[in-house]
């Protein structure tokens, strides 16, 4: 098929999760003309279970626009969302396909087939064979295929074992005798909706769960003072333990930080952990701690996992093993920019605004960690990003203002919020 071409933008935001579109809004304010690719929201809406809860408290988990008023206090006021518990995956999908509609009704969501260099800046190939120039490139993907699996697992078909991003919903599993390997958020809460969904499960860690927020051992405490104290602890995104909560709220200073410092200052603060909320819901749940996996075979249809202490048979394994970023594994890149672009442990090396080691190649999100910290892993981080990747870019002229349409001039979708 003959390539078609289109007009050259000046960014190419590759991704519509949190990310990509607090990176929209911002770089259209600094007058930046772009073209934002993907689905919007879709990694949250395909790749995590019906039921989940953002473990990110509420004031954490607004996006960013530079006027402040698409934030995630405007969505619930409009749509009638409380804030009483933590927020649930479908409000918070219906909050980012509202901000999409404000900042960018006009998203791509064909999928991008290959980033290529040029003499000025990116050839861009959609899967159409649609082929357009950037003089910029943003990858905002997301976790997008980057799940961390055991080698253990890596033989084993799809019919015995999953990672926890493999599921949308649980209600296949009711009746069915499900491992789930991991102690993390991911681990602890799939384990709780598959038991909710009517499976039998059983959590299996290396290390016990350490509960995050839960100050019950703090003796001679009323419980009243011990959330008092617990609320003023907390940094606002209530990423890493005090006091390094606070430092992770600078990821600019966070840079500063030399790697070997910087990689155990962020190990410390995404240390695995399930939220307090958790707990009460993993009461039917049997947990094995402090366990090692020895091995693991598949016999007629079940799942024998081999421990160092007993061996159990299971229907199904969950691997809430969470992620390990390698940027190898997104497929966009031509063989040329990969050689071209530096790396360590998979993340890009990430300098001013965000860029890469090829000139005018941008990650936010989980890619920014090894260079900006934790905070980047988190939606928290999204602000952040958008705002210093927009500086960055912005032309030396006065910004010009987007248009975009007021809020109550937007179609309401009945039914939005289930």
């Amino acid at each position: 098929m003959v390539s078609k071409r289109s007009n050259t933008c000046e960014a190419a935001i590759i991704g519509a999760g949190p990310y990509g579109l607090s990176v929209a809004a911002h770089l259209r304010r600094a007058g930046i003309s772009i073209r934002l690719f993907g689905d919007p929201m879709s990694f949250w809406r395909d790749h995590m279970p019906k039921g989940m809860r953002l473990r990110s408290p509420w004031r954490a988990t607004h996006l960013s626009d530079p006027d402040g008023l698409l934030s995630l206090d405007a969505f619930a006021a409009e749509y009638g969302t409380t804030c009483d518990g933590p927020l649930s995956l479908e409000a918070f999908i219906a909050y980012g396909v509202w901000f999409q509609w404000h900042v960018a009704p006009e998203v791509d969501r064909r999928l991008v087939r290959v980033i290529e260099p040029r003499e000025r800046g990116f050839e861009i190939t959609l899967c159409d064979d649609e082929v357009f120039g950037a003089d910029r490139v943003i990858i905002a993907t997301g976790l997008a295929k980057q799940d961390y699996r055991p080698c253990l697992f890596h033989d084993l078909p799809a019919t015995a074992v999953t990672h926890s991003c493999e599921h949308s919903d649980f209600a296949r599993w009711r009746g069915a005798r499900v491992a789930v390997i991991g102690r993390g958020q991911s681990a602890c809460e799939s384990a709780a909706l598959l038991a909710e969904a009517g499976a039998k499960v059983e959590i299996i860690s290396r290390a016990d769960i350490r509960w995050l927020g839960d100050t019950a051992e703090v003796a001679g405490i009323q419980p009243a003072l011990r959330l008092r104290l617990r609320t003023a602890l907390e940094a606002p995104s209530a990423v890493g333990p005090f006091p390094l909560n606070w430092l992770v709220e600078t990821p600019t200073l966070v840079k500063r930080f030399p790697q070997s410092l910087r990689d155990r200052f962020t190990k410390r603060c995404l240390k695995a952990g399930a939220t307090g909320w958790l707990k009460p819901r993993l009461r039917d749940v049997t947990v094995h701690a402090g366990r090692t996996i020895v091995s693991v075979t598949l016999t007629a249809g079940r799942v024998i996992l081999e421990l160092d202490d007993r061996r159990r048979e299971f229907d199904h394994v969950v691997l809430g093993t969470g992620y390990r970023v390698d940027v190898t594994r997104l497929g966009l890149f031509a063989p040329s920019l990969l050689t071209a672009l530096q790396t360590a442990n998979g993340s890009p090396v990430l300098g001013t605004g965000f860029e890469s080691s090829v000139p005018n190649l941008h990650f936010v999100g989980c890619y920014a960690v090894q260079s900006f910290g934790p905070l980047l892993r988190f939606v928290a981080g999204a602000p952040y990003a958008a705002r210093t990747l927009a500086a960055a870019l912005a032309r030396r002229q006065s910004p010009t203002k987007f248009s975009r349409p007021p809020i109550a001039a937007l179609p309401r979708t009945d039914g939005l919020i289930p």
